[in-house]
């Protein structure tokens, strides 16, 4: 069988606190191909509750990769997407689900990608979505916005099934992208820097760290972009160093 771009998006579910949700998400991805499953600290996997709901759909529970950290269920992913309909005072760019399918696919043919769900009370905290590049509303009604985890998986799953033929006919990507782990190396050496030259209060950071987040997730930076950026900011630190 050829290797489809779904067989690089992973569905990643966050702090889930209902078993049987992460088996119905299971099955709504089953039926649209989908077949990587990450849950970040559940509060209850496996479950007897999970296999009941997933029906057909065990064999990708038994695969699921379980996390500790939203770093560690983006690991090597070039691109994230947070499902949210949560405003926010900092917010990243902003698609339906429609759009945000097509982007996904795009990315997805050659490198992996992930589509990031919150936990079904709360839904993703800021620091989450802060680790993601772009974030992905799904339209409901606007009287009653909510919708259940298992069904916003549903709803995506069949979103990206339908971008798939127009992603398999685009170009592939020309430039190689960086993953979400060096850009996170570099906004770390970033702020490490900032708090050195004293642009940066650590004691005191505002939101100047989540301002710098939205703006580099906007350029989506790719693989050489980032080895400039780590480079002038080693320059300077050598120059601190020089100094001292």
């Amino acid at each position: 069988m050829n290797a489809s771009p779904l067989d690089n998006i992973r569905i990643v579910l966050s702090h889930t606190s209902h078993a049987g949700n992460i088996g119905a998400a299971a099955r709504a991805m089953k039926t649209m191909g989908l077949q990587s499953l990450y849950l970040i600290n559940p509060r209850s996997f496996p479950d007897k509750e999970a296999d009941i709901r997933a029906v057909s759909a065990r064999d990708l529970l038994g695969k699921a990769k379980v996390c500790s950290s939203i770093d560690e269920a983006l690991d090597n992913t070039v691109l994230a997407a947070a499902l949210t309909s949560r405003s926010r005072e900092l917010e990243h760019e902003t698609y339906d689900a429609r759009a945000g399918a097509k982007i996904l696919l795009e990315h997805a043919q050659s490198h992996p990608v992930a589509v990031v769900f919150g936990t079904e009370t709360s839904g993703l905290t800021t620091t989450e979505v802060s680790k993601c590049t772009l974030k992905i509303v799904i339209p409901t009604n606007p009287d009653y916005a909510s919708l259940n985890l298992a069904s916003a998986v549903q709803v995506m799953a069949y979103e990206l099934r339908m971008a798939l033929a127009q992603a398999e006919l685009a170009k592939p990507l020309q430039t190689e992208p960086a993953t979400l782990d060096e850009i996170e190396l570099f906004y770390r050496h970033l702020e490490q820097i900032m708090v050195q030259v004293d642009f940066l209060n650590p004691q005191q950071p505002k939101k100047l760290m989540q301002r710098l987040r939205r703006l580099y997730a906007r350029a989506r930076l790719e693989k050489e972009e980032v080895n400039i950026l780590r480079g002038i900011l080693k320059a300077v630190e050598k120059r601190l160093s020089g100094k001292a």
